[in-house]
């Protein structure tokens, strides 16, 4: 098993034109800074001062990788096999997120850190058969890349041991492509690969239908401002959009593309996956962050690519179980720049 009383750190990637800061603790993102349309550098990920914030739980998931199963499980319960699972139900009446000490808790162990001009770090965390409920040994290794000047690659993989298990990774970073601590999103512009969503219950759950965009205010096939149709959505977004029209490229499909006016700052992300999670920071409110910022609704949104949520419940959705011999692999690109 991982070393729970190994230290958590902070580690740079820097190649010149873009500076990451991440910790072991979750394989968390506290910080991005990349250039804006004059060249100046502004961190755009929400974070928080210190590790020690981020281990007294202060953070709604900012930056790290959340598992073993990311987002809703219904009632906390699934059958695998045949037998019947319960987990933590720690964002009630559902479990969220991988339980009450999920994977973004952990102290993950860092087995390569690459300098150079693509620096990377590789960080891997073996979580135990029957771990938050869930069955079955896993190893989980987590790599984060400079690619290019302005990009970041991340990729996931997961091996079970002898059982099978359910896994499904998502990496929760709030952006605000005008720095962190610049106000809300509404006026970034953001463009999703998508035509369906998964429509949810009363409880965030998808009910299992598959629903089509076209005609309401979930359609972001073209760009649109997000302050114009936010209001429609109950508290804002927070629903899992189904990628299914995004070209391809390094076998990764576009999912978002996400612009910011003033610095005139552009994230295009791209993922393996078939999901992706589209949040616009509603139940951040008065969040103490980084350097005196204070994080309100909507200063922040996160994109995350993932298995459709609750997945294991829903024999229409794509699967996300594996077993021993295979292998779980969930890859991304953030790709920055002005436009």
């Amino acid at each position: 098993m991982t070393d729970q009383n190994q230290k958590a750190g902070l580690f740079e990637l820097n190649n010149g034109a873009m500076q990451v800061l991440i910790t072991n603790l979750g394989c968390t993102i506290t910080s991005l800074s990349v250039p804006a349309k004059d060249g100046v550098l502004s961190d755009v990920v929400l974070g928080l001062d210190s590790v020690e914030s981020y281990q007294k739980g202060l953070s709604p998931y900012f930056g790290c990788i959340v598992g073993r199963v990311a987002n809703r499980i219904k009632d906390g319960k699934f059958t695998l096999d045949g037998v019947e699972y319960s987990l933590p139900i720690n964002n009630p009446p559902n479990s969220l997120h991988g339980g009450n000490v999920g994977f973004d808790k952990k102290i993950w162990e860092v087995i390569e850190y690459r300098k150079g001009e693509t620096p990377s770090i590789t960080f891997k965390y073996q979580s135990h058969d029957g771990e938050e409920g869930y069955p079955g040994e896993i190893t989980v290794t987590a790599t984060y890349t400079l690619t290019s000047n302005t990009t970041l690659r991340l990729d996931m993989e997961g091996v079970p041991k002898d059982k099978p298990t359910i896994i499904n990774l998502a990496q929760h970073t709030y952006w605000n492509l005008a720095g962190h601590s610049s106000g809300n999103i509404l006026d970034h512009s953001i463009q999703i690969w998508a035509n369906h969503i998964t429509p949810v219950d009363q409880n965030t759950v998808p009910t299992g239908e598959i629903m089509p965009v076209k005609g309401t205010p979930f359609d972001l096939t073209s760009q649109k401002r997000i302050g114009d149709t936010i209001s429609q959505v109950g508290m804002g977004y927070d629903h899992n959009y189904v990628l299914d029209s995004g070209e391809e490229k390094e076998g990764l499909r576009h999912a978002a593309k996400v612009k910011e006016p003033s610095s005139s700052r552009v994230l295009n992300l791209w993922t393996n996956v078939p999901g992706m999670q589209f949040y616009t920071a509603n139940y951040v409110d008065g969040v103490a962050g980084k350097a005196g910022a204070v994080y309100g609704k909507h200063a922040g949104l996160c994109l995350e690519t993932q298995g459709f949520p609750n997945a294991i419940n829903q024999p229409d959705f794509p699967s996300i179980v594996v077993r021993p011999g295979e292998k779980y692999q969930h890859s991304m690109l953030h790709e920055f720049s002005v436009e």
